[in-house]
Protein backbone atom coordinates (compact mmCIF):
# COMPACT_ATOMS: atom_id res chain seq x y z
CA UNK A 1 0.00 0.00 0.00
CA UNK A 2 1.35 2.87 -1.10
CA UNK A 3 2.39 5.90 1.66
CA UNK A 4 -0.69 8.07 0.05
CA UNK A 5 -2.78 5.24 0.40
CA UNK A 6 -1.97 4.08 3.81
CA UNK A 7 -2.88 7.82 4.82
CA UNK A 8 -6.02 8.08 3.30
CA UNK A 9 -7.58 4.58 4.83
CA UNK A 10 -6.09 6.51 7.66
CA UNK A 11 -8.30 9.88 7.81
CA UNK A 12 -11.08 7.73 6.58
CA UNK A 13 -11.09 5.44 9.29
CA UNK A 14 -10.45 7.73 12.02
CA UNK A 15 -13.75 9.32 11.17
CA UNK A 16 -15.60 6.50 9.74
CA UNK A 17 -16.01 7.85 6.83
CA UNK A 18 -17.63 10.87 7.91
CA UNK A 19 -16.88 13.21 5.39
CA UNK A 20 -18.34 15.97 8.36
CA UNK A 21 -16.15 15.29 10.74
CA UNK A 22 -12.98 15.10 8.26
CA UNK A 23 -14.15 19.13 7.69
CA UNK A 24 -14.89 19.83 11.28
CA UNK A 25 -11.25 18.34 12.15
CA UNK A 26 -9.61 20.57 8.83
CA UNK A 27 -8.71 17.05 6.96
CA UNK A 28 -11.21 16.89 4.42
CA UNK A 29 -9.36 18.61 1.55
CA UNK A 30 -6.58 16.74 2.57
CA UNK A 31 -8.70 13.22 2.11
CA UNK A 32 -9.87 14.39 -1.16
CA UNK A 33 -6.92 15.46 -2.42
CA UNK A 34 -5.83 11.75 -2.84
CA UNK A 35 -9.08 11.21 -4.66
CA UNK A 36 -9.63 7.68 -3.36
CA UNK A 37 -12.48 6.14 -5.64
CA UNK A 38 -15.65 4.80 -3.87
CA UNK A 39 -15.38 1.71 -4.43
CA UNK A 40 -12.27 1.70 -1.79
CA UNK A 41 -14.10 3.63 0.66
CA UNK A 42 -16.77 1.03 0.87
CA UNK A 43 -13.95 -1.82 1.04
CA UNK A 44 -12.81 -0.02 4.21
CA UNK A 45 -15.89 0.38 5.62
CA UNK A 46 -16.59 -3.54 4.93
CA UNK A 47 -13.43 -3.79 6.73
CA UNK A 48 -14.07 -1.57 9.99
CA UNK A 49 -17.63 -3.10 10.23
CA UNK A 50 -16.12 -6.51 10.07
CA UNK A 51 -13.54 -5.58 13.16
CA UNK A 52 -16.39 -3.63 14.85
CA UNK A 53 -18.84 -6.84 14.54
CA UNK A 54 -16.43 -9.11 16.02
CA UNK A 55 -15.43 -7.00 19.16
CA UNK A 56 -19.39 -6.93 20.42
CA UNK A 57 -19.35 -7.45 23.77
CA UNK A 58 -21.89 -7.46 26.56
CA UNK A 59 -18.96 -5.47 28.82
CA UNK A 60 -19.49 -2.32 26.62
CA UNK A 61 -21.32 -0.58 23.95
CA UNK A 62 -18.08 0.65 22.20
CA UNK A 63 -18.61 -1.47 18.47
CA UNK A 64 -22.24 -1.53 18.45
CA UNK A 65 -22.20 2.40 18.87
CA UNK A 66 -19.39 2.42 15.64
CA UNK A 67 -21.65 0.08 13.84
CA UNK A 68 -24.31 2.62 14.41
CA UNK A 69 -22.38 5.29 13.29
CA UNK A 70 -20.94 3.40 10.42
CA UNK A 71 -24.16 2.64 9.57
CA UNK A 72 -24.79 6.04 8.35
CA UNK A 73 -22.54 6.08 5.35
CA UNK A 74 -22.89 2.06 4.55
CA UNK A 75 -25.93 -0.14 4.56
CA UNK A 76 -25.72 -4.11 4.30
CA UNK A 77 -28.58 -6.51 5.55
CA UNK A 78 -25.15 -8.82 7.49
CA UNK A 79 -24.95 -6.07 9.96
CA UNK A 80 -28.75 -6.16 10.89
CA UNK A 81 -28.05 -10.13 11.27
CA UNK A 82 -25.05 -10.19 12.73
CA UNK A 83 -26.10 -7.33 15.39
CA UNK A 84 -29.45 -8.81 16.25
CA UNK A 85 -28.05 -12.31 16.60
CA UNK A 86 -25.60 -11.46 18.85
CA UNK A 87 -27.99 -9.40 21.10
CA UNK A 88 -30.52 -11.84 20.91
CA UNK A 89 -27.95 -14.73 22.24
CA UNK A 90 -26.49 -12.16 25.24
CA UNK A 91 -28.32 -9.27 25.98
CA UNK A 92 -30.49 -10.98 28.70
CA UNK A 93 -26.99 -11.37 30.58
CA UNK A 94 -25.93 -8.10 30.49
CA UNK A 95 -26.63 -5.44 32.63
CA UNK A 96 -29.77 -2.78 32.38
CA UNK A 97 -27.43 -0.14 30.54
CA UNK A 98 -25.49 -2.28 28.00
CA UNK A 99 -29.13 -3.84 27.48
CA UNK A 100 -30.74 -0.07 26.61
CA UNK A 101 -27.99 1.26 24.90
CA UNK A 102 -28.14 -2.40 22.98
CA UNK A 103 -31.57 -1.86 22.04
CA UNK A 104 -31.02 1.55 20.81
CA UNK A 105 -28.02 1.04 18.67
CA UNK A 106 -30.02 -1.62 17.43
CA UNK A 107 -33.36 0.03 16.52
CA UNK A 108 -31.07 2.94 14.98
CA UNK A 109 -29.01 0.58 12.73
CA UNK A 110 -32.10 -0.93 11.62
CA UNK A 111 -33.53 2.25 10.82
CA UNK A 112 -29.92 3.17 8.78
CA UNK A 113 -30.75 -0.14 6.86
CA UNK A 114 -34.03 0.06 6.41
CA UNK A 115 -33.94 0.03 2.40
CA UNK A 116 -31.53 -2.74 2.17
CA UNK A 117 -33.06 -5.28 4.23
CA UNK A 118 -35.69 -7.80 3.67
CA UNK A 119 -39.29 -7.63 5.43
CA UNK A 120 -38.47 -10.72 7.02
CA UNK A 121 -35.09 -9.58 8.56
CA UNK A 122 -36.50 -6.34 9.56
CA UNK A 123 -39.34 -7.94 11.50
CA UNK A 124 -36.95 -10.72 13.25
CA UNK A 125 -34.58 -7.77 14.21
CA UNK A 126 -36.95 -5.26 15.12
CA UNK A 127 -38.24 -8.48 17.63
CA UNK A 128 -35.61 -9.01 19.45
CA UNK A 129 -35.20 -5.19 20.11
CA UNK A 130 -38.48 -5.05 21.31
CA UNK A 131 -37.85 -7.98 23.73
CA UNK A 132 -34.88 -6.67 24.82
CA UNK A 133 -36.48 -3.00 25.40
CA UNK A 134 -39.47 -4.90 27.99
CA UNK A 135 -37.10 -6.81 29.61
CA UNK A 136 -35.49 -3.49 30.71
CA UNK A 137 -38.48 -2.25 31.67
CA UNK A 138 -40.08 -5.22 33.56
CA UNK A 139 -36.28 -6.43 35.09
CA UNK A 140 -35.08 -4.48 37.97
CA UNK A 141 -32.08 -2.14 37.77
CA UNK A 142 -28.98 -3.95 37.67
CA UNK A 143 -25.86 -2.19 37.07
CA UNK A 144 -22.21 -4.05 36.67
CA UNK A 145 -19.28 -1.50 38.37
CA UNK A 146 -17.80 0.98 35.57
CA UNK A 147 -21.35 1.80 34.52
CA UNK A 148 -23.73 4.55 35.55
CA UNK A 149 -26.62 6.31 35.03
CA UNK A 150 -25.35 9.34 34.94
CA UNK A 151 -23.38 8.60 31.87
CA UNK A 152 -26.35 8.48 29.81
CA UNK A 153 -28.21 11.15 31.68
CA UNK A 154 -30.51 9.18 33.47
CA UNK A 155 -31.30 9.62 37.06
CA UNK A 156 -33.18 6.27 38.02
CA UNK A 157 -35.01 3.12 37.02
CA UNK A 158 -37.94 5.30 35.61
CA UNK A 159 -35.95 7.56 33.67
CA UNK A 160 -34.59 4.15 32.28
CA UNK A 161 -37.96 2.86 31.23
CA UNK A 162 -39.00 6.23 29.73
CA UNK A 163 -35.90 5.35 27.17
CA UNK A 164 -36.86 2.02 26.66
CA UNK A 165 -40.48 3.35 25.94
CA UNK A 166 -39.27 6.17 23.36
CA UNK A 167 -37.10 3.05 21.39
CA UNK A 168 -40.18 0.80 21.68
CA UNK A 169 -42.22 3.57 20.06
CA UNK A 170 -39.25 4.08 17.29
CA UNK A 171 -39.67 0.20 16.68
CA UNK A 172 -43.68 0.70 15.67
CA UNK A 173 -42.73 3.49 13.34
CA UNK A 174 -40.13 1.09 11.96
CA UNK A 175 -42.51 -1.76 11.14
CA UNK A 176 -45.42 0.65 9.75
Amino acid sequence: MTEQLQRAKELYTRFLGHFLDMHKAGLLKEYKSFEIPREQEIEWLNEMALAYAEQLSIRDWDAITALDALSRNYQDSWIVKKVSSFASRNMMSADSLVRLIYAEKLVDIIGSHKQVISKELLFEACKVAVQILENVISQPLVIDPGHELQELGLKDKRALNSRAEQSLEQVKVLIN
